[in-house]
């Protein structure tokens, strides 16, 4: 092989090296950011006439922070708002705390917040509550960012939208949890609907009584699965709480959304998720 055939095949296989590397970079962020916008049916007792058909769009886990891109946030908020929300909902983890940065970053992302025709509202994770889960002083800071624009948060207390009585529990592994708290200012006999983070605060022996939803989020739906198995890792103690619709027994139902955003820059066969709910009278 003289010279200039070796500089034509070097040449070749760097462009193939080349090619096969930038293959793998799309793939690696399509996997990531290939959101999925998940239609679901929310039935209700006793639903008010004035929200029969009105669609409630979820949104979770964003992880605004060093791993997830804004500019993905933002495409995710312009997709929700595609949606038409009457009620958009938030369900914690607003950020993945590693500073005071992820404010100025969640002050950004938040200019490009969906518009909902009658609420917005919000509940906090884990990840809300800085290091350890234990500053409670990051999670009021998240929420005078966020509730500058036009987000109403629910901590262990209830919002009456239009007549529906929306239950907002505050974080389990954040120890902010109080279910007693949030259900006594509840109306027994309203028609209620229940934003809690983590799912695993369904098997807690303080819904005597409640029938009828939780939305929640936080397992990304493990992230990585194989088909048709359970996904190896999930942050919850109960391994059916992966993600999508869960009963759970005295006609109580769990959905659990797959999140936005991401701890670890990895999804395998499990999408993040916009959930996209039409509230129908049960």
């Amino acid at each position: 092989m003289n010279r200039r055939q070796f500089l034509a095949r070097a040449g070749i296989a760097g462009a193939a090296v080349g090619g096969v590397t930038a293959s793998g970079m799309f793939l690696w962020k399509f996997t990531l950011h290939h959101l999925e916008v998940v239609q679901q049916t929310l039935p209700i007792v006793g639903l008010p006439s004035g929200l029969e058909g009105a669609k409630l769009v979820q949104l979770s886990d964003l992880h605004v922070g060093p791993q997830v891109d804004d500019d993905y946030v933002v495409r995710a908020f312009e997709m929700a708002n595609a949606l038409k929300p009457d009620i958009l909902a938030f369900t914690g983890d607003f950020v993945s705390w590693r500073g005071p940065q992820q404010l100025v970053q969640l002050e950004r992302v938040m200019q490009a917040i969906p518009s909902a025709a009658i609420a917005t509202i919000a509940i906090l994770g884990n990840h809300d509550y800085g290091f350890g889960w234990r500053q409670p002083e990051v999670a009021n800071d998240i929420v005078k960012v966020v509730s500058n624009h036009g987000v109403q948060f629910i901590r262990n207390e209830v919002r009456v939208v239009e007549g529906l009585n929306i239950i907002g529990v505050d974080d389990w592994w954040a120890a902010q949890t109080d279910v007693a708290r949030a259900r006594s200012q509840a109306n027994a006999d309203a028609p209620q609907l229940v934003l809690c983070h983590n799912p695993d605060v369904a098997d807690q022996p303080v819904w005597a009584g409640y029938r009828g939803w939780m939305l929640s989020g936080h397992t990304h739906g493990g992230q990585c699965k194989v088909p048709l198995l359970t996904p190896p890792v999930l942050p919850v103690r109960n391994k059916r709480y992966a993600a999508g619709a869960v009963p759970v027994g005295d006609e109580r139902t769990v959905y659990i959304n797959r999140g936005v955003g991401h701890t670890l820059p990895i999804r395998v066969n499990v999408r993040p998720e916009i959930t996209s709910y039409r509230l129908v009278r049960g």
